[in-house]
């Protein structure tokens, strides 16, 4: 709480005080070895200020009310109670009453000026502020009061209160670009403040070119048990990631321009304190580095996650050509040097023109030996103009299984 009052120049006295929980009170009293009130749960029968009447204890008597402004974070609302008081014998007329709050880049209009007729003595006027820290820094709090005196005298003072904005969370960001113009988002929530933060929402605001599917939810059981994160609660310096896929809208699934988009969107987060208070942080616009155009690409279309050993599996490739030449192509898959993956059908295939671009669609077939999980590769294409190869190590992963009950309880557990 900040308090002036100038008896001999005033006669009213301004008092400011941030509106924020009250905190928990510690009080210090004496302990002897015969009678060792923590020992005799004294704190759980009565306030520690008052231990003659140890049964008489009320929660509310341990709380104590904000002396200061402490400490704010960015995103939360800064609430003041401002009020004028009349402690002289005096009546005051024409009161004007103007606070602004005061940060490194404007001044924002908190209490507009207005006229009062008169304040008798021992009234009061009062105001409550609100306003959402969108700042970090220096805040100062421009009180300005303005009044007559039953002279006519024109009088006027001003005060100023000053606090810091601290940073609550510290937000990391690392994006995957896939063949698929997928984009996948991993971000790094960290508490940054001395105490606990439960985090009600961290969402991802996609840019208008792409849908956002969040990969830390269970959609269909609503609850918060992802892959990357479990739970709510941040204690001070700990972190939970984040993940998000992003997808091109289904009328831009062609859009060459998307490749070039740097754009991805805002991460809107909603957090409360300890004591309840919420605060709201949103990024700015996110930006990636647009992926390097390879002159061919290989898309999987469709292809199971889950396989039967010794099984054909049947895969689908697109693929596209993103230089501005025409290439010959031709199809070559080679087997796995340590005998887990084999090929069905041809190997060599010659697959014709493909114009600048173009695409087109193959079909391939393997027989996988071993359980497990398997990085499939091997499929390479040469472009005969220039006979130059190009080669896709670890196109895709399939999860290799013995049993057939088995694969059906996998595939209706835990594939969508």
């Amino acid at each position: 709480m900040g308090e002036t009052r100038e008896r001999a120049e005033h006669c009213l006295a301004l008092k400011v005080m941030r509106l924020t929980k009250p905190t928990f009170g510690v009080s210090s009293f004496p302990v002897t070895p015969c009678l060792d009130l923590l020992n005799q749960d004294a704190m759980t029968r009565g306030p520690a200020s008052d231990t003659e009447e140890l049964e008489d204890l009320q929660l509310g008597k341990l709380l104590i009310l904000p002396q200061a402004f402490g400490t704010i974070y960015l995103g939360e609302t800064f609430s003041s109670y401002i009020c004028v008081h009349n402690d002289s014998t005096e009546n005051t007329r024409n009161i004007n009453v103007k606070a602004d709050l005061q940060t490194g880049t404007q001044r924002i209009g908190l209490v507009a000026g207005q006229n009062q007729t008169s304040l008798s003595p021992g009234e009061t006027l009062d105001h409550v502020i609100h306003h959402e820290v969108k700042e970090l820094g220096t805040h100062i709090l421009v009180c300005d009061v303005t009044y007559s005196t039953q002279n006519s005298d024109k009088m006027n003072f001003r005060k100023f209160f000053k606090f810091q904005v601290m940073k609550p969370l510290d937000v990391k960001t690392k994006f995957y670009n896939a063949e698929s113009d997928q984009v996948f988002l991993e971000a790094q929530v960290q508490n940054i403040t001395m105490g606990s933060i439960n985090l009600e929402r961290v969402s991802l605001e996609p840019s208008s070119v792409y849908t956002v599917k969040p990969l830390n939810v269970d959609c269909d059981e609503n609850e918060n048990t992802g892959v990357l994160s479990s739970g709510n609660s941040l204690q001070s310096q700990d972190s939970w990631q984040y993940l998000f896929c992003l997808s091109p809208r289904a009328d831009l699934m062609n859009d060459k321009a998307l490749k070039s988009l740097t754009s991805i969107g805002k991460l809107d987060i909603v957090w409360r304190t300890a004591y309840c208070d919420r605060g709201r942080l949103q990024t700015s616009q996110l930006q990636r580095s647009p992926p390097v155009n390879r002159e061919l690409a290989l898309t999987v279309i469709s292809a199971p996650a889950m396989a039967l050993r010794r099984k054909p599996v049947s895969i689908c490739i697109r693929i596209t050509n993103n230089s501005d030449r025409t290439l010959e192509l031709d199809q070559c898959l080679e087997t796995d040097p340590k005998g887990k993956v084999y090929w069905v059908g041809k190997t060599n295939v010659n697959l014709g023109l493909l114009e600048p671009g173009g695409s087109l669609k193959i079909w391939v077939e393997a027989v996988l030996q071993e359980t497990g999980l398997h990085f499939l590769s091997g499929v390479k294409l040469q472009d005969s103009l220039l006979s130059r190869v190009y080669e896709f190590p670890d196109l895709l992963q399939i999860f290799v299984v013995e049993e057939e009950d088995l694969l059906h309880f996998l595939e209706d557990n835990y594939t969508s």
